[in-house]
């Protein structure tokens, strides 16, 4: 009897090919590409299946959701620098790649494709295929992974997937820059963005003209960057304490309602 609720690939495997169209879910927190075709519901398919801390890498099933993986890496001060999306809504590793949303740190460690080193799916013929590894190596050959990064699950159901992961930063700090205008705005984030500051998430807020910076490293060297850059804007320059700004940017509070779209620009055509 085919399982409703696959627990293994090799379940994914048979749904698949009963089925001539598959939409997969995850934790439901991204709409779907397509509404048609059977549900393939992934929320049987969980947990770390492989942790290599000293190695800074790990292998989990499709249906694991991000908070899960994020308290396991910070046990061992580790995590995913490009700040999954949705983590507190219920988001899952699969639907994350899926989708391929990444969050204010992709800004200086780069988005979910560089973390993103190993995968098994099911194509569309059902078939289980295998890409990439569990360990960071250098390898020739079509990199698949990357291949499935944004895909909606187009091109097979994920059913496993690993990551490389950083070491986490000794201490954080937050800064808020208050902007007089939007124009201004712009010419700060270019400056911020060559600067020798290097932060390791930056975004702006427009409604509140205001720059949201996160510094990350030894604590003497955080006080110095932040001597300069409260030195460079006096009197517009406030820390703040906790992450509710950067959760409320993870969880895209500030899109309640509305649909989220992403459109490569340069700041120059920003006006």
């Amino acid at each position: 009897m085919m399982a409703e609720k696959p627990v293994s690939a090799e379940e994914v495997a048979e749904v698949v090919r009963a089925h001539a169209r598959i939409s997969a879910v995850g934790g439901r927190t991204k709409p779907a590409l397509v509404g048609e075709g059977k549900e393939l519901g992934l929320s049987g398919l969980t947990g770390i299946t492989d942790y290599k801390a000293s190695e800074y890498t790990f292998t989990a099933r499709a249906g694991t959701t991000i908070r899960e993986v994020e308290e396991v890496l910070k046990a061992k001060r580790q995590y995913l620098p490009f700040d999954p999306l949705f983590a507190e809504s219920g988001a899952t590793l699969g639907g994350t790649v899926a989708s391929g949303a990444c969050g204010p740190g992709r800004f200086r460690f780069g988005g979910l494709r560089d973390f993103f080193i190993g995968v098994q799916f099911v194509d569309g013929a059902g078939e289980l295929v295998r890409s990439g590894g569990k360990v960071v190596k250098n390898a020739a050959g079509f990199d698949l992974p990357k291949f499935l990064v944004g895909s909606m699950g187009r091109f097979g159901v994920m059913t496993e997937l690993s990551f490389k992961v950083f070491p986490a930063p000794f201490e954080t700090v937050n800064l808020s820059v208050i902007c007089p205008d939007h124009v201004s705005a712009v010419e700060r984030l270019a400056e911020v963005a060559s600067s020798r500051w290097e932060a390791d998430a930056l975004e702006y807020d427009p409604s509140g003209k205001t720059i949201l910076l996160r510094l990350g490293g030894p604590g003497e060297a955080l006080d110095q960057i932040c001597e300069e850059i409260e030195g460079r804007w006096p009197g517009e320059v406030e820390q703040f304490k906790g992450t509710t700004g950067w959760r409320d940017l993870r969880e895209a509070r500030w899109a309640q309602g509305a649909f989220l779209v992403k459109v490569p620009i340069t700041l120059s055509r920003v006006s």
